[in-house]
């Protein structure tokens, strides 16, 4: 394997038209939008708690866990703003991936394909099959973060 070719990063490691590169993309374009999320959560959390957690002498790990358990609900939303944004990816999953049937085609690409294809009908039940998965994933942790408020977990 040779690094001699700097056009072509990806194909220097394997990478390229894999599912592996795949999953690399999505992370680097899902990890910052859900690590500001985070982040804002924990601050505006740690802004009105540092003095309560201060006056109780509460350690480090404490207070992480305070605020982690405390953010939860808010850190699910984080999560979710990060796999909605997924799961509307088509351009960097097409690059790396090079849209191979059977191989690295998802249900994005395949919406891409079949829609520059003339072939609207199967794009459209493809995107309505792709929305119904987004509407139950969320639906699902709607459902969990009311069971949680309801319970007291």
């Amino acid at each position: 394997m040779s690094v001699d070719n700097l056009d072509d990063p990806l194909g220097a490691f394997g990478l390229l038209f894999t599912a592996g590169a795949m999953i690399i993309a999505q992370t680097v374009l899902v990890t910052p939008i859900i690590a500001a999320l985070a982040r804002q959560t924990i601050e505006d959390l740690w802004a009105e708690y540092r003095d309560e957690l201060a006056a109780m002498d509460i350690g480090p790990a404490g207070r992480v866990a305070t605020l982690l358990w405390d953010a939860r609900f808010s850190l699910v939303t984080a999560l979710l703003a990060g796999f909605g944004r997924a799961a509307a990816e088509v351009g960097a999953v097409i690059i790396v991936g090079g849209n191979i049937d059977g191989f690295t085609r998802t249900m994005t690409t395949a919406i891409a394909l079949e829609t520059s294809k003339g072939n609207l009908p199967l794009a459209v039940g493809l995107g309505m099959v792709l929305i119904s998965i987004v509407i139950l994933i969320n639906a699902l942790a709607w459902g969990a973060r009311r069971m949680g408020e309801r319970y007291g977990a």
